[in-house]
């Protein structure tokens, strides 16, 4: 409760809701639009550099070609976010670490591609950051779109590594931090669920709510890869441990436990799903043997676990270090919609 805060805390309270309110990230959708968040902007293209590191730098793109020639929905129904700027990211980042990333060096080591290090500040913030800061703004729109349509799916985001105060593992903003800042102030909601699915441990987001009982944490992870943040295991509510070659039955088997004692143990209005589809199988950095069937059986348990509930839902693509990657997020989407668990079709212009 805020009335426990110290007089400083109550004045960065403030400060961080005066941010939120006059933002320019929420904006009216028109109802021709669908629930699907993305811009061409997203994709990193940056000399070829890009692909010194495993993550597929377009797979955004792909993900929504793919969507388009299922015939899922059309371009012209995708949502196109703002990109979030410096007053926007100062809701949860202090200046410091913001100025940290003028250096390319600090960017470079975040993102995991050394070369980068060697290009100016200008040319790094064009071509790496600011894509990152549009999927950001993605992010933060999903909360709106979610609470308004009862669920939005940001075709990018997830950075759950990134913190208030620091980044790592290609996640150079807290993207989910955000989104649940901007959810609290905005649309009246004082309790949100993060169920983090990538196979990686979101580290970022478990420290940046580590203190604060307003949101709980489900993840469920691969314990032997990165990041080993033993620190920020101990904020989780509910930590669900996947060991490497854990199989799709098993897998599915642990997450039914999961949403059960999850649906027991929470009653949240948002919840922001990490859906990353680095446990596939043969991902190189996920290390789990997890079919594509299997990846859009989990996001289905997902959303009939929120959309049972009339549970808003903010779906972030997250993790996944294959080329595959885009086929099977487009893939687990299309059965979300002939699941009916999503409605893709756009309502008709109003008069």
């Amino acid at each position: 409760m805020s009335s426990s805060l110290s007089p400083d805390a109550n004045d960065g309270e403030a400060v961080r809701r005066d941010r939120i309110l006059s933002s320019k990230l929420y904006f009216d959708v028109p109802s021709s639009k669908v629930p699907v968040i993305y811009s061409s902007s997203y994709d990193i293209s940056f000399l070829g550099i890009e692909k010194l590191h495993p993550f597929d730098s377009k797979k955004w793109g792909r993900v929504c070609q793919f969507l388009i020639a299922a015939g899922v929905l059309r371009k012209d129904q995708i949502i196109k976010p703002l990109e979030a700027k410096k007053n926007d990211l100062l809701v949860v980042h202090p200046e410091s670490y913001l100025n940290s990333l003028k250096n390319s060096s600090n960017v470079a080591k975040i993102i995991e591609v050394p070369p980068v290090a060697l290009f100016p500040h200008c040319v790094v913030k064009e071509k790496v950051q600011r894509p990152f800061r549009n999927q950001v703004g993605g992010s933060i729109l999903a909360g709106k779109v979610a609470k308004e349509k009862g669920w939005a799916i940001n075709v990018g985001g997830g950075f759950h590594h990134c913190s208030a105060e620091r980044g790592g593992g290609f996640c150079v903003y807290a993207d989910i931090s955000l989104c649940i800042h901007y959810a609290f102030v905005q649309l009246n909601i004082s309790k949100a669920m993060i169920i983090d699915l990538d196979a990686h441990q979101g580290n970022g987001h478990e420290m940046d709510f580590a203190h604060d009982r307003r949101v709980y944490i489900l993840d469920m992870f691969n314990p032997g890869i990165y990041p080993f943040d033993y620190e920020a295991r101990r904020c989780i509510d509910q930590k669900v441990e996947v060991v490497s070659g854990t199989t799709t039955s098993e897998y599915l088997k642990k997450l039914d436990e999961a949403l059960e004692v999850a649906a027991t143990s929470y009653d949240p209005e948002l919840i922001v799903y990490n859906a990353g589809t680095d446990i596939l199988d043969g991902d190189p950095l996920g290390l789990l043997k997890i079919s594509a069937e299997g990846i859009a059986k989990r996001d289905e348990k997902v959303f009939r676990f929120a959309r049972a509930r009339n549970i808003p839902i903010v779906m972030l693509t997250s993790g996944g270090y294959m080329k595959s990657s885009a086929k099977v997020i487009a893939d687990s989407i299309e059965n979300l919609s002939k699941q009916r668990l999503i409605d893709t079709e756009s309502s008709p212009h109003r008069t």
